[in-house]
């Protein structure tokens, strides 16, 4: 299979990864009395403000500050939440996709680590941007919450990659 082929399986597969742990997010924030519509939660609809960003959309803010020089508007906060929600998704797929690529046996131990590598970077690099506070400043509860939903997208994302890459 051609690096470029199993570039975009991973794309796709952390795509589908992203998709099955946003549907277990939404169904909690559902489950915990969340009002909003389907599309319009995923959508980021309501985010009109840098602070009602959430994590991704506060990175985004941070980096596009660096880039510009200066405070990016608060139009951009959507699309800007959007896109590192998704890229951050679809790039954890793709780096899946190559670390597979070299290390063929026990892919279901590489799909079980996806999860919580993605979970744990996420606690070493939001707390260095200002964006989380540090892991021990959250309750067993929390952090349970957001593991699992990782889980579930590494579990997801490497099932899509299997089916994508499966030769006939």
């Amino acid at each position: 299979m051609t690096i470029t082929r199993r570039i975009a399986a991973g794309a796709v597969a952390g795509a589908a990864g992203t998709v099955a742990m946003d549907l277990l997010l939404f169904r909690r924030y559902r489950r915990d009395g969340g009002k909003e519509p389907a599309w319009r939660w995923e959508s980021s609809q309501g985010v009109v403000t840098w602070e009602e960003a959430s994590a991704p959309g506060q990175v985004g803010e941070k980096l596009e500050r660096l880039v510009t020089r200066r405070p990016p508007p608060d139009e951009w906060a959507r699309t800007t939440t959007n896109a590192v929600h998704w890229g951050t998704g679809i790039g954890w797929g793709v780096q899946y996709a190559l670390l597979a690529s070299g290390t063929s046996r026990h892919p279901v131990l590489r799909a079980l680590a996806l999860g919580p590598a993605v979970w744990l970077s996420g606690y070493a690099v939001l707390p260095l941007a200002g964006v989380y506070e540090p892991i021990w400043r959250y309750d067993a509860r929390t952090l349970g919450k957001d593991l699992s939903a990782h889980l579930l997208y590494g579990v997801a994302t490497s099932a899509a990659f299997a089916a994508l890459t499966r030769e006939p």
